[in-house]
């Protein structure tokens, strides 16, 4: 219950430590705009499709769920401390599910290789030129979890001075990829490209990593915190279902196709009754009748699969919970996945938003970096333009970047460019595009 920084929980009558992590992370600015970002599909106009928000709210209902699930039973057998209670683990799992994408950028993972491109291939490769390898690969290789993890530990409430300032159990319990980008560009972690962790960040999850007790695999490398494992999967399982929801929304699936990849992991005895119950309907409400059943399946596959394996697990041996599931549940979520990554992601309107989002994230990435790397080498800010680039971004938000010391110039550079970095990929989508136009001088005047 420890929080960042060594403090010590505040004590609340009917609220524990983990309830304020889960209220800290609902009322931040970074979560209520994901509202308007990009879960699958840009921009959408339906209403009924998923953004960031939606989709976080109900992995983070999934995860309380099998949180609960777990601690049930884990405290059943002594294997948690009685101090502790199953609703502990259901909001240590919960905070850590509503606060997965919460590093996304505008435009989702589209979003996330368009800032890798131009920190590459375009403008940005001659700003990060003189940064240390480390440094270089962060930006080079822009990662939502570990910028997720930047939002909660450095720039959200008490900026520069932890974050959020949330518990241990909530941060280790959020860190997907518990290493840093170099290795695992290097193809030495197992994930390839992911990680957890930008270098501007190494101190704060050492502390983490510590204070949690994760074993240690290698240099900068851990093992995940195993509450890790189901906000993972809560994720994987709202992905593989309501990814074909909104895919059968937009006319993109058909039900028939959708039904027949979920229907093996429902009871038998319940099918032809629910064929009935479906026909009567048109197709966009069928989902929701067999919506619950299904997730009840895959929490019941997960929740078994965790207890079962949870020595293997906690000795850091297991990479993720999903292989270890019953294969009906195992089939069915990588089905899912496969179908959604065939079609629904491969729709041309789709392709068309996000070749759009590149010339976005390009124009809003080439402003706000010059200006931020003009400000803190030039006391005087004799460039009107980057000034004024500087007061829209916020002059008192660079932290240290923007005070001379003893580091090297590049070391600087970095954090200037994190911070340039934590302003556009905090965009919404809308306003990503309207700061576009704006810097083009094709926005309204109005």
């Amino acid at each position: 219950t420890t929080r960042l920084g060594h403090r010590a929980a505040k004590q609340e009558p009917g609220r524990s430590p983990f309830n304020s992590d889960h209220d800290k992370v609902i009322f931040s600015g970074s979560f209520r705009r994901l509202a308007r970002k990009t879960q699958v599909h840009p921009l959408a106009t339906n209403d009924h499709v998923h953004n960031r928000l939606t989709h976080s709210l109900e992995v983070a209902c999934v995860g309380r769920t099998l949180g609960m699930r777990v601690g049930e039973k884990l405290i059943s057998e002594q294997r948690i401390h009685p101090s502790f209670t199953p609703t502990d683990l259901g909001d240590i799992v919960q905070t850590a599910c509503l606060a997965h994408d919460i590093g996304n950028p505008p435009f989702g993972h589209t979003g996330e290789e368009a800032i890798r491109h131009w920190f590459t291939h375009d403008a940005g490769s001659e700003l990060i030129a003189r940064l240390g390898i480390e440094e270089a690969c962060d930006l080079r290789n822009f990662e939502g979890n570990a910028q997720g993890f930047r939002v909660l530990t450095t720039s959200e409430y008490h900026a520069y001075d932890d974050g959020m300032r949330l518990t241990y159990a909530s941060l280790g319990s959020f860190v997907k990829y518990p290493w840093m980008s170099l290795a695992a560009v290097d193809g030495e972690r197992p994930k390839h490209n992911k990680y957890g962790v930008y270098r501007a960040e190494q101190a704060l999850f050492e502390e983490v990593a510590q204070a949690t007790g994760l074993l240690q695999r290698g240099p900068q490398w851990y093992c995940r915190h195993p509450l890790v494992h189901l906000m993972e999967i809560a994720d994987d399982f709202c992905y593989a279902l309501l990814d074909l929801e909104d895919g059968i929304e937009m006319g993109i699936l058909d039900w028939e196709e959708v039904f027949s990849l979920l229907e093996p992991v429902l009871d038998t005895s319940r099918v032809q009754e629910l064929k009935q119950d479906m026909h009567r309907l048109r197709p966009g409400r069928r989902p929701p009748l067999i919506r619950g059943k299904v997730i009840s399946e895959f929490v019941d596959a997960a929740a078994e699969a965790f207890i079962r394996n949870e020595t293997a697990i906690l000795a850091g041996q297991h990479d993720e919970l999903l292989g270890l599931c019953d294969r009906r549940v195992r089939d069915c979520v990588i089905a899912a996945k496969e179908l959604a990554k065939r079609k629904v992601f491969q729709h041309p309107r789709k392709i068309e938003m996000e070749i759009g989002a590149y010339n976005t994230i390009a124009t809003v990435l080439d402003v706000s970096c010059h200006a931020a790397l003009n400000y803190i080498h030039d006391n005087d800010m004799s460039d009107y333009k980057s000034r004024r680039v500087i007061d829209l971004i916020g002059k008192d938000s660079f932290g240290p970047a923007a005070r001379p010391g003893d580091d090297q110039p590049w070391s600087r550079d970095y954090l200037t460019l994190m911070r340039a970095l934590d302003f556009v990929s905090g965009m919404t989508d809308n306003y990503a595009m309207h700061l576009a136009r704006q810097f083009k001088g094709f926005g309204s005047m109005t």
